[in-house]
C-alpha cells in the first residue's frame, strides 16, 4: 500500500474536481478556498512534483494560449494509480475510523 499524506490526499481530490482545468493558480485556489489558508505558488509544486513522480498524477504542458498573455499551463492530470492510492487510503481511514467506535478520551 502506498501512503498519501494528508496534503497528497487533498491535492489529489482538487485536481479531481477541477478536471480539465487543473493548473498551477486554479489548484492554489482551490487549496486555499477548502482550508481556509493561503498557499504560495511554490508550497504546492513541490508536492505536485512528488506525486507526478510517484505516479499519482500526470503533467502536460498546453500550447500558449491569449489570455495569458502567450504562456503555456502545465494541466494536472490524476492517474489511475493515483484514484487506486486513494481508494486504499479512504478505505483504512474507513477501517480504522470504525475501529475506533467512537471512543475518544479527553485529557
Amino acid at each position: 500500500m502506498k501512503l498519501l499524506s494528508s496534503l497528497d490526499e487533498i491535492l489529489i481530490l482538487v485536481i479531481m474536481s477541477l478536471g480539465k482545468n487543473a493548473y498551477g493558480v486554479t489548484i492554489r485556489q482551490k487549496l486555499s478556498k477548502v482550508t481556509g489558508k493561503e498557499w504560495s505558488i511554490g508550497s504546492i509544486y513541490d508536492p505536485l512534483y512528488r506525486l507526478e513522480e510517484k505516479g499519482f498524477v500526470r503533467s502536460e504542458v498546453t500550447d500558449p494560449v491569449s489570455e495569458r498573455g502567450g504562456r503555456s499551463k502545465r494541466l494536472f492530470f490524476v492517474t489511475t494509480e493515483g484514484n487506486n492510492a486513494l481508494s486504499e487510503h479512504q478505505k483504512l481511514r474507513d477501517e480504522l475510523s470504525a475501529q475506533n467506535d467512537g471512543m475518544i478520551l479527553d485529557v
